[in-house]
């Protein structure tokens, strides 16, 4: 017998937990880009990724691999320079390593985001890292140290929704 699960309707509450919310990413950190990128291509079936550089503060850089598997973004992260502990924390410093980083929402409109940002407070949660690039996107990490990773939430403005749709898809 072949059914399929019928999946819930989706519905999001960030006013009612953080896990509430539209989950579209999960991400993982990599001490080796290029050879993280292949083993996804060639033992998971990856066929394209969109491949994004950028400068840190304090002189870091931050190389990023992005492709859509399914409805679920993969974000390959590589960091390297002054003050990139945040992603680099959890790989081992010899030996070539991919590890799981950040799961990914996305908030769909002030209202939400607004509520997101009062459940944060309301539960003391730690963010560890918060930023706006204006007409593009804010983004913030939220600290889940029961979970072992940590929790970003994405409000993309018109040109990040673009960006967004313009992943490659596998």
């Amino acid at each position: 017998m072949n059914q399929l699960v019928q999946l819930p309707s989706a519905t999001f509450n960030p006013a009612a937990g953080l896990l509430l919310n539209d989950h579209f990413q999960v991400a993982y950190v990599t001490n080796d880009l290029s050879r993280a990128r292949d083993a996804l291509q060639k033992r998971y079936g990856i066929t394209d990724f969109r491949h994004l550089e950028a400068k840190l503060p304090d002189d870091g850089e931050i190389e990023l691999e992005l492709a859509w598997a399914g409805g679920i973004m993969i974000e390959l992260i590589s960091a390297r320079g002054p003050r990139t502990e945040f992603y680099n924390d959890r790989l081992p410093s010899q030996e070539f390593a991919i590890r799981h980083h950040h799961l990914g929402y996305f908030i769909h409109n002030q209202t939400d985001w607004d509520a997101l940002q009062e459940t944060i407070r309301r539960g003391a949660w730690n963010v560890v890292v918060e930023n706006r690039i204006e007409r593009f996107m804010r983004w913030c990490y939220v600290d889940a140290p029961e979970l072992g990773h940590y929790l970003e939430y994405i409000f993309p403005d018109p040109q990040g929704v673009s960006f967004f749709e313009a992943i490659p898809r596998s």
